[in-house]
């Protein structure tokens, strides 16, 4: 190689480093659009280009609601307003409900419970752009910007399908939109459309939200007629068991060896279940609960065991003032 070629590959390698990691990966997000899906590349470009990042949504991802104990967590959703209005929108949406649980096997409060937790019924839906949330977290979010940017790659490839109104688009910190506030790749998978006038919308219609809740969940496992999970009692032995793995790798029986044992001891549970112990953080002490599959499905919709039982407790009191 000649001297003047060194310097020029010296130069270049000094210009690459230059350039910041996001711009990089930036640049990068915008060739695989070409390539992997046939996107006009000025298109992807400009409306990156509409895009900004912003410090809220980069402040709001460092403390989600998730890291705090249960005994904070919980009076965010269980509220006498949120469960009241979730028996309204039960009564409002009774027939659709209904046809979601016949078709598609998911239990109404669940659906309810869900819809509340995430948008208080389609009250609110979110704040942020969806586009500046995904952006903000695909290049300037380290800790999950792979997956972040394989959401916004999600959404693009949405906006095509769907013709939404990209700048229009309003949703969480984290880019989740509509009643049931479903991320990109949510929306494209297990979004259907409910009452048959050819669209999918989650963003306006709550009967497409309705079926669209429930699909998700027959999508992940649910077990139509089947419980969620039981308050426990546990042993010094049993408490071993606990551990923030949300997989479910043990089995009732194996619970009950270690000392685990119901509240309720008219409940029975099949020893083969599968089986989880969880411990939920109270003022002082805790309190237990053994999860079982169900439980493990709704957390398929958020990673996280506080915002399971949150949904289960609430989907479990609009059950009962409904039938009280």
């Amino acid at each position: 190689m000649s001297a003047l070629k060194v310097v020029l590959a010296l130069a270049s390698a000094v210009m690459s480093c230059a350039v910041p990691a996001n711009q990089q990966d930036r640049q990068a997000f915008i060739e695989m659009m070409v390539s992997k899906h046939q996107f006009d590349p000025s298109y992807i470009e400009q409306t990156l280009a509409t895009a900004s990042k912003s410090d809220t949504i980069l402040e709001a991802i460092a403390r989600p609601w998730e890291a705090k104990p249960w005994y904070q967590y919980y009076p965010i959703f269980l509220t006498e307003k949120r469960i009241k209005k979730g028996v309204e929108f039960w009564q409002q949406h009774e027939d659709i409900l209904n046809r979601a649980e016949k078709e598609l096997g998911v239990d109404p409060a669940i659906v309810t419970a869900i819809i509340g937790v995430e948008t208080f019924y389609g009250t609110y839906k979110g704040k942020y752009s969806v586009l500046d949330a995904l952006y903000t977290l695909g290049f300037y979010y380290p800790p999950r910007a792979k997956f972040f940017r394989s959401e916004l790659e999600q959404f693009f490839l949405l906006l095509r399908e769907e013709q939404l109104p990209t700048q229009e688009l309003k949703g969480s910190y984290a880019g989740a939109m509509g009643w049931g506030q479903f991320i990109s790749s949510s929306y494209r998978h297990y979004a259907i459309d409910f009452d048959g006038d050819g669209v999918r919308d989650l963003l306006n219609n709550p009967v497409d939200a309705i079926g669209s809740v429930a699909n998700y969940f027959k999508a992940h496992g649910w077990q139509a007629g089947q419980p969620v999970a039981y308050p426990a009692r546990v042993t010094d032995k049993s408490e071993k068991l606990i551990n923030k793995d949300l997989k479910f790798t043990r089995r009732w029986q194996d619970l009950q060896q270690s000392g685990v044992t119901l509240h309720d001891e008219s409940v029975t549970v099949a020893s083969d279940s599968k089986a989880k112990l969880l411990e939920f953080e109270l003022a002082e002490g805790a309190e237990y609960w053994v999860g079982l599959p169900n439980f493990y499905v709704i957390t398929r919709y958020n990673h996280s065991p506080l915002y399971a039982m949150a949904v289960y407790q609430l989907s479990q009191r609009i059950r009962d003032m409904r039938e009280g």
